[in-house]
């Protein structure tokens, strides 16, 4: 018979195998327990950290908030303490206005005069609140004035080469390349000795009494549309070249602070101490006299438009002597004829034919002789009719500076009558540069050669020259003009 199986044999067997099985999940399970655990605590360390940034978030917006309310509290304060002012301010306008209400009034026979210049003027204590004190900065920023004895002057310098081609940029297209005037613009070189005239020619030679304006005025007010655009050395360049320009300085003159003083004005002497407060005040303060101030009935003698210096081109002033001037140059395109000296800013060239209406071209006294001396020269053997034509036109350029003719004078060029044949620099009464001192001690001869050399690179052809012309164009303006000055060779 046979035996089954002894099941007990593998009890033990399986009890082993359980106990096993259930120490290996006890220790997963622990082991998860412990990983579970240390999430929570990172996640608890995590949440503490974010709870304290927006605690001290917190404290940042509330001390914020506290610093609003402290600046707020502060310009109410302000605030109110301004209105205060105003208040009392107006409050003592108002009792100021009463008490002048109050007062007896003045008689007829009573006459308000004007109190003496010297009389201090008394403070009322009315402070109208307006506006705040200026920055040391500003005050700075405005304080640009310079006077005569150079006080005021900044740093810097300026040669007359260098000024010559700022000006060129800058200045030329409204002064001209020689400070002569263009169009309407004025001229700024020349007049010497013309203040006396019936028409003065004002210019910073002839008028300007103090070299601080001139400097001052072009630093302040130039170049025209972009004024304080310029720097200092600019501005020293540019007043060393307007005095080049009215021969009150070399052409190897440099500007600057150490030499301004150095410069003497034509008219320095030219002006008189205003004393009308001490002479002529009170003949302004008593009854006005408005009867029998003129013997015979009152008429206008001359007008501005005459003289140039209010030019019209809208017809306005059609019937006037300049427009008549105007039209018989060919329209009121005048700046080519401001460039030849200005027939109306020079007195020496003013036209003399009144009859100018009738559509010809009035003379002037050196464009007659002019005249006479080509007819008298067009023979076979003077120069060519053509030439002297296109030479006159081409002189036009020149006689800001030179005069030819009859009657002509020396102006910040030597005249020009008898140049051909003329030893340079010989030229009776005119003060010559040393360039052409020089040339005149060598035995420098004007002839047509010469003078051609001359015309076509002045600089380049007699070094140091002060002339500021910087040469014709092609050889045939050179033959031209050299053909007209020959008609005045005489």
């Amino acid at each position: 018979m046979s035996k089954s199986p002894n099941l007990n044999i593998f009890i033990p067997a399986a009890g082993g195998a359980a106990l096993l099985l259930g120490a290996a999940f006890g220790i997963s399970t622990m082991n998860y327990g412990n990983e579970r655990i240390e999430a929570l605590e990172t996640s608890f360390e995590n949440e503490r950290a974010t709870a304290k940034a927006q605690a001290e978030r917190a404290n940042r917006l509330a001390e914020s908030l506290s610093d609003a309310e402290a600046a707020a509290a502060a310009e109410r304060a302000a605030f109110e303490a301004e209105s205060e002012a105003l208040a009392a301010s107006a409050e003592r306008q108002l009792a100021a206005l009463q008490s002048q209400l109050q007062a007896p009034r003045a008689t007829e026979n009573d006459v308000t005069r004007a109190k003496p210049a010297s009389e201090p003027v008394i403070d009322t204590g009315v402070a109208y609140g307006l506006g705040r004190e200026a920055y040391p900065e500003e005050i700075i920023a405005w304080d640009v004035d310079v006077l005569p004895d150079g006080r005021g002057l900044p740093e810097g310098s300026g040669d007359v080469w260098t000024g010559e081609e700022v000006f060129a940029e800058y200045c030329a297209a409204c002064h001209g390349d020689f400070a002569e005037g263009r169009d309407a613009w004025p001229v700024l070189a020349g007049g010497f000795d013309t203040l006396d005239d019936e028409d003065p020619v004002k210019t910073v030679g002839s008028y300007w009494p103090y070299l601080s304006t001139v400097w001052d005025y072009v630093h302040r007010s130039m170049p025209f549309g972009a004024a304080g655009t310029l720097t200092d050395d600019e501005v020293y360049a540019i007043t060393a070249y307007i005095l080049y320009s009215n021969d009150l300085v070399d052409d190897d003159f440099t500007l600057s602070q150490d030499t301004f003083l150095d410069v003497d004005m034509y008219n320095a002497d030219g002006f008189i101490e205003d004393d009308r407060a001490a002479t002529e005040y009170s003949l302004w303060t008593g009854e006005p006299c408005m009867e029998d101030c003129k013997d015979g009935p009152v008429e206008i003698t001359r007008r501005a438009s005459d003289v140039g210096v209010t030019p019209a081109d809208d017809g306005s002033m059609v019937e006037s002597y300049m427009e008549q001037q105007l039209a018989a140059l060919g329209g009121t395109e005048w700046g080519a004829e401001r460039v030849a000296g200005s027939v109306f800013m020079d007195p020496d060239r003013m036209f003399e034919d009144e009859n100018a209406a009738d559509g010809t071209e009035p003379e002037s006294e050196g464009e007659q002789s002019a005249s006479l001396d080509t007819t008298s020269d067009q023979t076979a053997s003077g120069p060519d009719p053509a030439l002297v034509a296109a030479g006159e036109g081409l002189f036009r350029q020149c006689a800001s500076c030179h005069q030819v003719g009859d009657g002509a004078k020396h102006r910040s060029g030597p005249h020009l009558n008898g140049v051909l044949g003329r030893v340079a620099g010989g030229a009776d009464g005119f003060k010559y540069s040393n360039a052409f001192k020089a040339a005149n001690a060598e035995g420098l001869v004007w002839t047509e050669e010469t003078l051609s050399a001359f015309l076509a690179d002045p600089k380049g052809y007699l070094k140091g020259t002060r002339m500021s012309f910087r040469g014709l164009k092609s050889d045939e303006d050179v033959a031209a003009m050299t053909a007209y000055l020959e008609t005045f060779s005489q």
